[in-house]
């Protein structure tokens, strides 16, 4: 497939007169593709039953008659005024038990029977009238599921949805579904502190109890969310499915952890994703200051690309940039203009790591609303941006880099939603996070111009690479226990890697219990940021660390002599978490081991290599000298490999 631009759009935000003009400056802006409709559910139905779809079909067809080809986003993230007086019972409740209220967005449950009724009905609609619109190429489901800390609701709703899901998970064999009471008891552990149940419609959702929840009732109430989650995107796919042969997406959030994004790719054809790097920084990385102050107007150098590996592989090979930042947006703590090109090198790195298509947010910037400050390619005046410069530079260059390129990493990294979970429910400690453990190996691997592949839990193939990294894994099936077993490379695991079952219990024999790994952890402790444990080749345990006991091979040890690093068999245990000195020695010695070429790259420049092409990207503001050439600031260079 080509490498496309494309624009999201919002033709009900303007007067029909601007249509034409807005179709015509796309096609020479180059773009291909338009998202359109994710938010325009009271433009189509302004009241219960009274369907205005002729704008729609006027846009559809203004942008076909350019060539133009259209993602149509079913409208369910924006449930209009009339539907909420319908259903006052459809909003999200947050974890104090406070309901939100109409007025922006996301405002509903997922788990709300009559809200989803209407969500069919809606698409069916769109889905009849389109769906053999030979101009409507894509279809986009909802909008940026759980954004603004939407997935878990604690409405009476997701009670009711809860218990009946309880009833599923612990059924009795010999009975129509009714559940083993019982067995919930015993799998939870409820016999502690005398929380057993006698009934199912006794369990209360997880919140507002005196101290913390039993952590076996918050992880399936964790688990139960992200299925409501699958489940309502599924719904909308399969009638999508029925009237249309256009391939179907969801555009996922950066760093939105609690749903399960590769159960929702299962039901999709490709994934999407939006990417808003300046915005990520300030809001959703834990950084230093001066980190942050560095790359302010640049982006954190490995966040953006963490997530395009992470939705290649949501989507089964096949992804997106759906919403790209082309300049300040309005909903971080700082919002500053990106650096000059910035807005090219985030979309060529975006196609490096094998996006399709880069779609911007959005054509023009409007004057009304919560997004007002949020930039688009125009003002709102219709004065042209200045990414709209760099967008129409890139559309020349794309000439000489047409075609998706791909090629296999040979370093596999286990990214887990579930586990994330867990990390949350149970941190044992003050700044320790699931993501942020899985992300430095990640950063780590980066600065040494390494390509990596992001893989789930379920993954059971890894012939393709040397080596394996499974951090914090905190449940491991016994099926991925097997398949790393008997992978022909090197696996590096934990801390905290195999060591609750799926229920978040402590499992016996002591974890963590991995194939032919004679060891089993003893103690864990967290500890100061300002007290580390020092290992004995350098560097530190930061935080948080194990202690095991087994007859493992010791192949690194704290200066106080206790085991810091052990093999067995497949295995190498990291027992603590790593500062970014011990990690990259670590990463060093792997890749040395697996015969592999890393570079040793300088301050904010990164490399991803395809099949074809090497990318060389300067995130530095400062100009930096590398094994090809000297980058200057924002600058990407692409080097052509055999």
């Amino acid at each position: 497939m080509k490498r496309s631009l494309g624009v999201c759009y919002y033709p009900e935000q303007w007067d029909n007169s601007k249509w034409q003009q807005d179709a015509e400056d796309m096609v020479e802006l180059g773009i291909s593709w338009v998202r359109i409709n994710e938010f325009a559910w009271s433009q189509l139905e302004p009241s219960p039953g009274e369907l205005k779809f002729d704008w729609l079909d006027e846009i559809i067809e203004i942008l076909a008659g350019q060539k133009l080809k259209v993602v149509l986003g079913t409208p369910t993230a924006a449930p209009p005024r009339w539907m909420v007086n319908k259903y006052p019972d459809m909003l999200f409740c947050d974890k104090e038990g406070t309901l939100r209220k109409h007025g922006s967005r996301r405002q509903y449950c997922f788990s709300h029977s009559g809200y989803a009724e209407e969500c069919e009905r809606i698409v069916e609609l769109l889905a009849k009238r389109y769906g053999r619109n030979p101009n409507v190429l894509a279809w986009q489901t909802d909008n940026e599921y759980g954004c603004h800390d939407t997935t878990i609701s604690y409405s009476n709703a997701a009670k009711v949805e809860f218990q009946k899901w309880l009833r599923r998970e612990y059924s009795l064999k010999a009975t129509d579904n009714d559940g083993d009471i019982e067995a919930l008891n015993t799998a939870w552990g409820n016999v502690f502190w005398s929380m057993n149940y006698s009934s199912f419609s006794e369990i209360e959702l997880p919140n507002k109890t005196v101290t913390e929840a039993n952590p076996a009732h918050s992880m399936a109430f964790k688990k139960f969310s992200s299925d409501q989650v699958v489940k309502f995107n599924k719904r909308q796919v399969d009638i999508i499915k029925k009237f249309s042969d256009a391939p179907v997406t969801h555009n996922f959030m950066g760093r939105i952890t609690d749903f399960d994004h590769f159960k929702v790719g299962q039901d999709l054809d490709f994934a999407s994703w939006d990417s808003y790097p300046l915005g990520f920084l300030e809001d959703r990385i834990e950084a230093d200051s001066e980190f942050k102050k560095e790359f302010c107007r640049q982006g954190d150098p490995d966040f953006q690309a963490f997530h395009h590996d992470l939705y290649r592989s949501v989507g089964k090979g096949k992804f997106w940039v759906m919403e790209q930042q082309p300049g300040p947006v309005n909903w971080a703590p700082y919002n500053p203009i990106p650096l000059d090109g910035m807005v090219q090198l985030w979309s060529w790195e975006a196609f490096a790591h094998g996006a399709e298509v880069v779609s911007y947010f959005r054509w023009r910037q409007y004057p009304y609303g919560q997004e007002q400050m949020h930039t688009g390619l125009h003002l709102p005046d219709g004065t042209k941006s200045s990414a709209y410069y760099e967008i129409k530079k890139l559309k020349e260059d794309l000439k000489n880099y047409s075609l998706v390129k791909s090629r296999p990493s040979q370093i596999a990294l286990i990214f887990d939603y579930d586990a994330d979970a867990a990390w949350e429910i149970q941190p044992h400690g003050r700044n320790l996070n699931y993501f942020m453990l899985v992300f430095e190996i990640y950063r780590a691997l980066r600065k040494l111009g390494q390509s990596i592949d992001i893989l789930s839990s379920s993954h059971e193939e890894f012939s393709d690479y040397k080596i394996i990294f499974v951090p914090g894994l905190v449940y491991m099936n016994d099926q991925l226990k097997q398949s790393l077993s008997n992978f022909n490379g090197q696996v590096l695991v934990g801390p905290r890697t195999s060591t609750r079952d799926k229920n978040l219990n402590t499992p016996i024999p002591l974890p963590p219990n991995l194939p032919n790994f004679d060891a089993k952890i003893v103690l864990t402790e967290s500890f100061r940021s300002d007290e580390p444990i020092e290992l004995a080749n350098g560097g530190y345990f930061c935080n948080y660390r194990e202690i095991l006991e087994g007859n493992a091979e010791v192949i690194e040890l704290t200066s106080k002599g206790d085991p810091a690093i052990l093999r067995d068999g497949n295995f190498t245990y990291i027992a603590g978490w790593l500062d970014s000195k011990a990690l990259k020695r670590i990463i060093l010695s792997a890749l040395k081991n697996a015969e592999m070429d890393f570079y040793d790259l300088p301050r904010g420049v990164r490399v991803r290599t395809n099949a074809e092409e090497r990318f060389w990207f300067n995130y530095s503001s400062k100009l930096q000298r590398t094994s090809v050439k000297e980058l200057s600031s924002g600058e990407v260079f692409i080097e052509r490999i055999k």
